[in-house]
Parts: structure tokens; sequence; C-alpha cells
């Protein structure tokens, strides 16, 4: 039984629902989730989980994250991105590159974002895009982010310098949605933005580079096995024997003098466990090792 984690390129127009399904699908097992949605419209990263790697998508999923986005100045619609019906639309010929980076400035670091009306908050037990859907006026409350850089590559002039189009790079803390920060930006400049495009590179430390598509996974079905998942994600710990055996119960062993979750190894570097500090000893977040210490097959089930 194959346990680890797929690094999907997700094409345009799939949703994440869609991508687990195919990936589902591939793996023949049912037990597949995923880290973190992805609008139909953007592509991009995807981290996958399958099997026993699905333990691990929740840390995943509040890790940074890193996009490159095109905005388009001079234009609002309804969904802060290209797939929704045009609001407003005021020339933005007048706004200067400096005035862009200004703005892209204003909305660096820790910030207040109101999140877009068709994201996938719950409102009332629903999702808010679905009452958006249905006609329903929505109003979200603001909420802390991070935008750890906003960097400006281009500047474009389109359809007779009556919009700008902005090709940007942003790294940002989870929970960021890129469409508010076009709406943001184009509201702070006075002339209206969304999101025309948008490629997510970076989840954590899984990169666009080690990304797969679906078409080659179809041809090849692989993942990134358990243990190098979480050593690419974690602080890592090796382990003695006694230790291993220890952790596989469920048992505390000494402390890591670490203040973060860690994965811990056996000798043979399996994943047995991941910890956490909790005063004079480390306990079991998460155990992943069988009982008795016996961690063959834990990587590639």
């Amino acid at each position: 039984m194959l346990s680890g984690l797929v690094i999907v390129d997700k094409p345009q127009g799939w949703t994440s629902h869609d991508v687990v399904g195919r990936v589902r699908r591939l793996a023949g097992t049912r037990k597949v989730g995923h880290a973190g949605t992805l609008d139909p419209m953007a592509t991009g990263v995807l981290v996958v989980g399958i099997n026993r790697a699905t333990r691990l998508l929740s840390y995943i999923v509040g890790t940074s994250k890193t996009y490159t986005a095109t905005i388009r100045l001079g234009q609002s619609t309804v969904t802060d991105d290209a797939e929704g019906e045009v609001l407003t639309e005021t020339i933005a010929a007048a706004v200067t590159e400096e005035q862009i980076r200004t703005a892209t400035m204003r909305l660096t670091g820790e910030i207040l974002q109101v999140p877009s009306s068709v994201s996938a908050i719950k409102v009332g037990g629903q999702r808010s895009y679905a009452r958006v859907r249905a006609g329903e006026s929505v109003e979200l409350e603001s909420r802390p982010v991070t935008v750890y850089s906003f960097d400006v590559h281009e500047i474009r002039r389109e359809r007779g310098g009556r919009v700008q189009d902005v090709d940007a790079t942003v790294r940002c803390s989870s929970g960021t949605y890129i469409r508010a920060l076009a709406r943001d930006l184009g509201a702070d400049l006075g002339v209206g933005g969304h999101l025309t495009a948008l490629r997510r590179t970076q989840v954590g430390p899984y990169d666009i580079a080690a990304a797969r598509t679906l078409d080659e996974l179809g041809e090849d079905f692989s993942v990134l096995p358990l243990a190098d998942a979480a050593r690419a994600l974690l602080p890592s710990r090796e382990l003695t024997p006694d230790e291993a055996v220890e952790l596989s119960f469920g048992r505390r062993i000494a402390p890591s003098g670490s203040d973060a979750v860690t994965a811990a190894f056996s000798p043979d570097g399996n994943l047995v466990a991941l910890l956490k500090d909790a005063g004079q000893a480390a306990r079991p977040e998460l155990v992943f090792a069988a009982r008795g210490g016996d961690t063959r097959g834990v990587t590639a089930e």
C-alpha cells in the first residue's frame, strides 16, 4: 500500500477536488487529500497526500506559499478575478510605476485582509461563494495575514493604455488571498483591480520544479516517500533503537530541545513519529511506526 506525497502541477480549469479524484484513481486508494485549495483558474503546486501521508497535510497547510500573478488595473470584478462580471471600469493610464510599487509596499508585511466574497469560507454553515452565486450580498470580516514580499516584475499597458497589467511574485502566509491583494491594490490606486492569472510555485518546502502534471503521473505514478516528505517539512531527530521502540508505543522520550514539532527517524531512516517537547520530555504528536518499533514499509507501503 503506497504512502507519500504527490506534488501536482494543477492544470487550469480543474478544481482541487478534481485533482484528488484523479489521484485516487491513479493510486488505487480512497485515502487521498490535499494541503490547500487552488481556484480552478489557478495552476501550479497542489500538495496531495496518499494513505499515511494524509496525516502530514495539516502541518503543510499552514506553511508559506509563493505565487506568480498578473493583476489588471482599471477594472474590478464581482469575483476579484477574470472569471467574474466586470463591476467598474476606470482608465488607469495615469497610474505611474512608482505609484504601483509604493502601493504594493503598503500591502506588504502584517496586514488585515478581507477575503474575497467568493472564497470557500463558511458563513452560517454555507460556503461564501455559494451564497454569492445565489444572489446574496456577503461581507466577510478582515483577518490578519502576512505578505512577506510583493515584487513587481513588469508593467504593461493594454487596451490602448486604458488598463495596466502588473506581473508580480507574492510570498505570503497561509490564508492570504491573492485575488484580494489584486482587488486592494486597484482600490488603493483608485482604479480598481482584479486577478487575471495565478500560478502557485511553492508550498512550504515543496517547489514547482518537483511538480508533475496529471498526464505525467498517468504515465508513471510515483510518490515522494513519507520519510523524505517529513525531512523536507520539519526539523529532524535521529533516534536510538530504544527510543524508536518507545515512540512506537506512544511513550514519551527525552526532550528534543526544540519548541517546534520534530520528525523522529529510526536508525534505518524510517519515520517513526512527530514529536513535540512537553516539559521534561518529548511526547509523540503522531505515531507512524508499528508497535514495537517495526518501521519497515512506513516510507513506501
